[in-house]
This record gives C-alpha cells, sequence and structure tokens, in this order.
C-alpha cells in the first residue's frame, strides 16, 4: 500500500510547476492513494494513479488537467481502486470498452449510406447504366424516407413492412422488387459486418406470413400491342417516315427484340454473309448470348444505313451517342396521331385500347406466330429472347433451330410488306436520313 502522502488543494496543485529537466515528474497529490499530477517538460499536465493490480503495477491514466479537476481526478482514482478491489483491470476494461465501440461504429451504417455501398460493390453486375438507376430510383423513392437515416442493424421486420404495405396492393409488382432489392442490401450488411441476425425483408417463412402474394393482389398489365390485322398498315406507314428512329423502329419489329437491344446494336456484331446478327450476352436481359437470323427485309435495311466514321452504332442519336428509348417511343406516338388525323383508328390494343408502344411489338409477333402459323411457340419464345425451360431452349439454341427461325422471322417479314404494300397502294420509301 502506497504511503499516505499529503492532501493538497486546489490552489497547491495549481501552483505546481515542473522544476526543469527532460524528464515528466510526478507529484503525489494525496486523498487517494497513488494518485499523481504529471508534468511534462513544456508543462503538460495530466492525473496518473499507480497502482498495483494483481501482480502487475499500472499506471492508469485519468485524464488532463484542468479540464479534470483535482476532485474529478480523486473520484475517478477512487473508482478505480474500487474495481482493482473486485479484481478487474480498468486499463484492460477500458481497452475492451474501446474496441467494442469501435466494432459498433463499424457496424454503425445507415440503409442510406448501405445502399451506395451495396451499388458500388454490384457495379459490374448491373448490365447497364438504366438498370443500375431503377434500383437506386426505386430505394431512394420508397425505402430511403423510411429506412434511410436508420441504422442497418436496427432494421426490424416492422420497419420493412412499412415501406412495403402503402404500395402492395396497388404498385404489386413495384413493391415486390423493393422487397428483394432492400433483402439484398441488408444481406450485403449482413456479410459485411455492419448487421448480425435474420434478413427483415426475407419472403419466405417472414414477410409471405404477413403479406398476401403478389400473385394474388397484382392486376398483370400488359405493354399496348399492335393488333395483328393494324399490322402491314402501321408498317407501310413506318416505311414512309424518315430518319433513324423509324429505322431502328423497323429493324425492331422484323427482328421481334427488345429496344435496348436494338439502340445498342453494333456494326461488329452483324455478320452480312450469313445474314446473321449475334448480340453479347453483356447486352441481353438473359445474360446470354442471342443469334438473330437476318430476313432479307432486314438485310436489306442494313445494307442501305449510312455508316457514321468513328460510331460502332448501327442507329446513333443525333449527336452520335446511343439513341434514347424515347426516340422509338415518340415515332409510334407520332404514327398514331397522324393515322387518327387522317380519319383512321390510329394504332392500339385491342383489349385496353391504349396506344400502342415499341416494347408491345414483340407481343404482336408472338400473337401472330401463335394465331397464324404452326411454328411452335417455344421457337418464338426463344426469337424474342424469353426465358424458357432449361432442356428446350438448349434444344432450339442449336444451329439447326436458328435455321428454322429463319424461315419464320422470313415469313414475319413477308406478313408485314407484302400485306402492306398490298393495302396501303403507297410507294415505300425504304430509308430516308
Amino acid at each position: 500500500m502506497p504511503k499516505v502522502a499529503k492532501e493538497l488543494s486546489a490552489i497547491d496543485v495549481k501552483r505546481l510547476g515542473h522544476p526543469g529537466g527532460k524528464r515528466n515528474v510526478l507529484y503525489a497529490v494525496g486523498g487517494v492513494p497513488g494518485l499523481h499530477l504529471q508534468l511534462t517538460p513544456n508543462d503538460g499536465r495530466s492525473w496518473l494513479l499507480r497502482a498495483k493490480v494483481g501482480a502487475t503495477r499500472r499506471d492508469i491514466g485519468l485524464g488532463g488537467y484542468p479540464a479534470v479537476t483535482l476532485a474529478q481526478a480523486r473520484e475517478k482514482a477512487r473508482e478505480a481502486r474500487d474495481k482493482i478491489s473486485q479484481g478487474i483491470d480498468p486499463i484492460e476494461e477500458r481497452k475492451a470498452a474501446k474496441a467494442a465501440l469501435t466494432a459498433a461504429q463499424r457496424r454503425g451504417l445507415t440503409f442510406a449510406d448501405a445502399t451506395d455501398k451495396y451499388l458500388a460493390a454490384k457495379l459490374d453486375a448491373f448490365k447497364n447504366v438504366k438498370h443500375r438507376q431503377q434500383w437506386h430510383n426505386t430505394l431512394e423513392t420508397y425505402a430511403k424516407p423510411e429506412l434511410g437515416k436508420m441504422l442497418v442493424q436496427d432494421i426490424v421486420v416492422q420497419d420493412v413492412l412499412r415501406v412495403l404495405e402503402p404500395i402492395w396492393t396497388d404498385k404489386t409488382e413495384t413493391a415486390s422488387r423493393l422487397r428483394g432489392r432492400i433483402e439484398a442490401v441488408l444481406s450485403w450488411a449482413t456479410v459485411a459486418g455492419h448487421r448480425t441476425g435474420d434478413n427483415p425483408a426475407r419472403w419466405a417463412g417472414n414477410l409471405k406470413e404477413l403479406l398476401p402474394a403478389p400473385s394474388k393482389v397484382a392486376k398483370e398489365v400488359h405493354q399496348p400491342a399492335l393488333q395483328i390485322d393494324d399490322a402491314p398498315r402501321w408498317f407501310a406507314a413506318l416505311r414512309r417516315r424518315e430518319g433513324f428512329g423509324a429505322r431502328a423502329l423497323e429493324f425492331l419489329v422484323l427482328t421481334a427484340l427488345r429496344s435496348q437491344e436494338i439502340r445498342g446494336a453494333r456494326w461488329d456484331e452483324v455478320d452480312f454473309d450469313k445474314a446473321l446478327w449475334i448480340i453479347p450476352a453483356v447486352r441481353m436481359k438473359m445474360d446470354r448470348e442471342h443469334r438473330v437470323p437476318l430476313s432479307g427485309e432486314a438485310l436489306a435495311l442494313l445494307q442501305a444505313l449510312p455508316r457514321l466514321e468513328g460510331n460502332p452504332l448501327v442507329f446513333p442519336a443525333a449527336r452520335g451517342g446511343q439513341m434514347s428509348d424515347m426516340t422509338l417511343s415518340a415515332a409510334m406516338k407520332r404514327m398514331h396521331e397522324a393515322d387518327v388525323a387522317a380519319g383512321g383508328a390510329g394504332f392500339v390494343d385491342r383489349e385496353s385500347k391504349r396506344r400502342a408502344v415499341p416494347h408491345g411489338l414483340r407481343s404482336t409477333f408472338r400473337d401472330w406466330v401463335s394465331e397464324r402459323t404452326s411454328y411452335p411457340g417455344d421457337m418464338a419464345e426463344v426469337a424474342i429472347a424469353h426465358k424458357i425451360n432449361n432442356a428446350v431452349e438448349a434444344s432450339y439454341r442449336r444451329m439447326d433451330m436458328v435455321e428454322k427461325r429463319r424461315k419464320m422471322m422470313s415469313d414475319w417479314a413477308g406478313f408485314l410488306t407484302e400485306a402492306g404494300a398490298a393495302r396501303s397502294g403507297a410507294e415505300i420509301v425504304r430509308i430516308g436520313l
């Protein structure tokens, strides 16, 4: 037990000074055995408790002077001695608390920050900027108002429900995708060490018990499609229009593919000798290479197009970059309005009566295959790059199936052009730019 030092007053402590030299000096201030004021050569001052912890002598820091007053230093010293008497090492306890705090701070990630980090980590997994933006926008619009400022480790099922319930019935498809995206962000946060426990956005055995199945509440809304009988007349009107947008739309309907695949088409993907367009997996929604047999009409369209020097795109925008999806949509809208203005019925979906849109042209092709031909439905599904049964798809992706699809696409082009030309009685402008 250290000997009891004279108990100094606050004034006495204030008057203490360094005697000179290059070493720190200690002054016992009394009141608590082992309590000292440590002075450095440059007049730095701090409290130090010298005590034996078990078999080890410890110098326990209690804070700087005058931020910690004499009275506070004595109180801290008494608390430290009480812990020592209980077999607790104050220094080791402090280290453990600091480590726990550091770990908690590392886990202390908000959902908003977790979303950004997840998207950054998964950037390569997103096929295009639009897909990544859709992810970000749905989370920004629906999840962040409720979850954005919450720490990921604090998010529970009830929090996720607050996000989903308001839109689960009216915007079921969006809500279902949103749930999956929240689950993905929280799953990443768990693996990254920012949270523990079950994922509150998980569907099976979790939200499934609290929300109705999407299939029970969702009202399937199809893209407005051009009616089969209107297709030849529409195609004839399209061919009379000028511009890259009209030609891109023409190529879209001849190949029955998606807007993003048409707008991103590159000259080096087209084999003119084999009349084959090979779209790499990175540009396909299903993340698989897609071979497109080109009909004579589709091939002639490409051959008549001018090529912009230094630009690899088949259908570039006016400024040279990739054409906007709105360019194709606007072209179809103008065609509809022009037909109505000329006294026609326009080009509308048979069931919804809504104006047909570019994506609906794929349904028109699919309906034509089903209702006007004897081609197998699975082959049509492969043609429009839909995901179907793996075994069947593997069969239909063989080379001989490509040639069978070539005949189907040629017949489709013939339906559009021959019937269309006969009905319109108008001169067809193949390429106008």
